[in-house]
């Protein structure tokens, strides 16, 4: 966050998906006042625009008052409208996985902290689903480089680190990565060995057709 957490606002795209009454009327001028770019919808529409940055939504003491609407990776940051504070409602708010809310009767004096927590929150949120899925990604390319690796062990009677640098170096040539090059592998194996003439392909074949070695 910089230094001037204010400025960060400024020019923020806020949707705000409620009836409109003298509240939200309130709400709408002091975003425009801190400089956001403002836009209310009521119905919600059945997909909010991919510059949408935030997204206030009613919460009633049923539950949110109506499902969001379908939205453009990466999501908004979400804040609740929270009409009444009942057991229904605060459940409702948990369920709706809000990264902030304000409360009715709604006061300028809040919404300023309710921006900066939701895009704190929201920003912090996304740096982590970020790392989970870099972490997935790499624990499947490791899974998936061991069964090469295994594969071209059985098939051209290599040790394992000679499977691996083989592996290792076709990446290298072909600007691809090792998982990569190591699907490649695996898909090719498993063609070649569902057919009936599977049998029937040499181990060098396999390895030039998967890999593009060329005859020596």
């Amino acid at each position: 966050m910089s230094n001037d957490p204010m400025r960060e606002l400024r020019g923020l795209k806020v949707t705000v998906l409620h009836p409109l009454d003298r509240e939200i009327e309130e709400l709408l001028r002091h975003l425009k006042r801190i400089g956001c770019q403002t836009e209310t919808h009521w119905p919600p529409p059945a997909t909010l625009a991919a510059s949408t940055s935030v997204v206030f939504f009613a919460i009633t003491p049923e539950g949110p008052l109506v499902p969001l609407p379908r939205v453009a990776e990466p999501a908004p940051a979400l804040v609740a409208i929270v009409d009444y504070e009942s057991p229904s409602a605060i459940k409702g708010l948990l369920e709706s996985e809000a990264h902030s809310f304000i409360t009715k009767p709604i006061r300028a004096s809040g919404i300023v902290s309710s921006l900066l927590i939701a895009r704190s929150l929201h920003g912090y949120q996304s740096r982590l689903l970020a790392k989970v899925v870099k972490l997935e990604e790499t624990l499947r390319s490791r899974r998936e480089i061991e069964r090469a690796t295994r594969i071209l062990m059985d098939m051209k009677r290599l040790d394992e680190d000679a499977a691996y640098q083989l592996i290792r170096s076709q990446a290298t040539s072909q600007r691809l990565g090792m998982g990569a090059v190591a699907r490649s592998v695996i898909t090719a194996h498993r063609v070649f060995d569902s057919g009936p003439a599977a049998s029937a392909v040499p181990a060098q074949t396999l390895a030039r057709n998967v890999l593009g070695l060329k005859r020596r």
